[in-house]
């Protein structure tokens, strides 16, 4: 009944929303260190840091608070307290888009950037992150859900490159295909987000993208 009433309030709540600006700090130093990861992680010499994108990630912030959550990717350098992270390097993480848990949609950077948001995928993937899932909680929102679903449609007219839609905690079924390009096979980390619930939302409004190339989060 729920997946029902979804697909019929969908169309009607999409039509009103708007994304707004709020960039995060991007200097030449953020670009630099960009650069460099880049060249440590997938063995690129590069110019600029532009991407065509070919995967949306989505992922939650791990914090319930939308300032916390923006604050951490204020820094365009790596605060110490990211240790799981700090071996691969000092470009702080980020991510093109945060949804508030009332469905506020926020740009935070150009969407042909490269951001760091997911092992292996960074150079060819757009990130939306979503407030939410402190503690690995399953608590994002139903405007969150439709807010992703319409962003999801939108990237998808802008870039017709785009194949994929995933779950962070799918990013390890790429391994081994072109699009993964990590060449460290030590630097990897576990992850859960958004859900599984979450993700399968998604998928029942959205077609037109690929099945991720294995089953997922256990894979």
């Amino acid at each position: 009944m729920y997946k029902i009433l979804l697909i019929i309030m969908i169309p009607i709540f999409l039509m009103a929303l708007e994304i707004k600006q709020t960039p995060i700090k991007f200097t030449e130093e953020r670009v630099e260190l960009t650069k460099k990861y880049i060249k440590f992680h997938y063995n690129l010499d590069v110019k600029d840091i532009k991407i065509i994108p070919k995967i949306v990630v989505i992922h939650h912030t791990a914090i319930d608070d939308f300032a916390d959550s923006l604050f951490r990717f204020t820094s365009e350098t790596l605060p110490t307290n990211r240790p799981d992270i700090t071996s691969g390097g000092a470009l702080n993480v980020s991510a093109h888009f945060m949804v508030e848990r009332d469905g506020t949609i926020h740009q935070l950077m150009p969407l042909d950037y490269m951001a760091r948001h997911v092992i292996g995928l960074n150079y060819n993937s757009i990130g939306i992150e979503n407030v939410g899932g402190a503690n690995s909680a399953d608590n994002l929102t139903k405007e969150q859900l439709w807010a992703n679903i319409f962003l999801v449609k939108e990237l998808k007219k802008r870039f017709e490159t785009i194949e994929y839609v995933i779950g962070h905690y799918e990013y390890r079924c790429f391994e081994g295909t072109p699009l993964w390009l990590e060449v460290d096979d030590g630097y990897r980390t576990f992850k859960d987000d958004p859900s599984v619930r979450f993700m399968e939302a998604i998928r029942t409004n959205i077609s037109g993208f690929k099945g991720v190339p294995c089953k997922g989060i256990d894979d």
